[in-house]
């Protein structure tokens, strides 16, 4: 096998081929060594771990999609020294892998065989998820929504933006809850609002996140084609809603502004034959 698969099939507890930039031979990430993307306190913090040492020991792309299946939350550090949390050390995991490409759009549409996580299918059968979408479609519903928020993640960490955007958009169709460990406890969101947040800011989940560019300038350059949102139809509505009730309502204001003028001439008029007859 080649020598740069090494990071996918080379494992260590304490990830010293993945920190030391001088004894690395993997994959790179923008040209750099992917374990640089995460702060070096953070890295820290996740290779010190009890959960990078126990569950994530000799993870490779298949059965880290088993580990991050059974995630409950989304999150950076918490508690007062910034433990890391399961979702973060996933991430790094990630990072010291460098799946491919379709192994990453695997798990952001993962279904799984026995029906996916409790609750998901009555989220389906009531609308949660929002309007039924094309299977084969690249933004297609997964089971599994912290498996596909972790997924999401790492896109924004490791492609090139107009993957990111192209990729990443779709699931802003996919309103389903997530918890968010915070340092003083757990927080809900969305995944539309997760990945919306993914998209915009610059600090998500304890790590800062390399400066993305624009939409619109991406759009100006003809590398991305503008996007239809997919309320384009309501929007349009309420402005033909809100265009009839502004005519309606100067043709309401001019009837009276008629009126008050013909209650003034009235008045005028009687005034001056008033003053005739005195």
């Amino acid at each position: 096998m080649s020598a740069k698969f090494k990071p996918e099939t080379t494992h260590k507890a304490d990830a010293t081929a993945l920190l030391d930039d001088r004894g690395y031979s993997g994959l790179l990430i923008r040209g750099q060594n992917p374990a640089l993307l995460f702060e070096k306190a953070v890295r820290d913090r996740i290779t010190e771990s009890y959960y990078w040492k126990e569950q994530c020991f000799g993870l490779n792309a298949a059965t880290l999609c088993d580990r991050a299946a059974e995630l409950t939350a989304i999150g950076g550090t918490y508690g007062g020294v910034g433990k890391p949390t399961p979702f973060l050390c996933l991430a790094f995991k990630l990072l010291q892998l460098v799946p491919q490409r379709e192994v990453i759009l695997e798990y952001l549409n993962f279904h799984g065989e026995d029906g996916g996580e409790d609750g998901d299918a009555d989220a389906a059968g009531n609308g949660e998820s929002g309007a039924v979408q094309n299977p084969q479609a690249l933004g297609k519903r997964g089971e599994f929504k912290y498996l596909r928020a972790l997924a999401a993640f790492y896109i924004r960490l490791a492609w090139e933006p107009v993957d990111i955007y192209t990729t990443l958009e779709p699931l802003l169709a996919d309103f389903r809850k997530l918890r968010r460990r915070t340092r003083e406890g757990f927080a809900l969101t969305y995944v539309d609002q997760f990945v919306d947040d993914l998209l915009t800011k610059d600090r998500i989940c304890a790590t800062s996140l390399w400066k993305l560019p624009s939409r619109a300038n991406l759009e100006d350059l003809e590398m991305l084609e503008p996007r239809v949102s997919p309320l384009g139809d309501e929007v349009e509505e309420l402005d033909r809603e809100d265009e009839m009730e502004e005519e309606s309502d100067g043709v309401v204001e001019e009837r009276d502004g008629s009126s008050e003028r013909s209650r003034n001439g009235s008045v005028r008029r009687y005034s001056d034959s008033g003053s005739e007859n005195d």
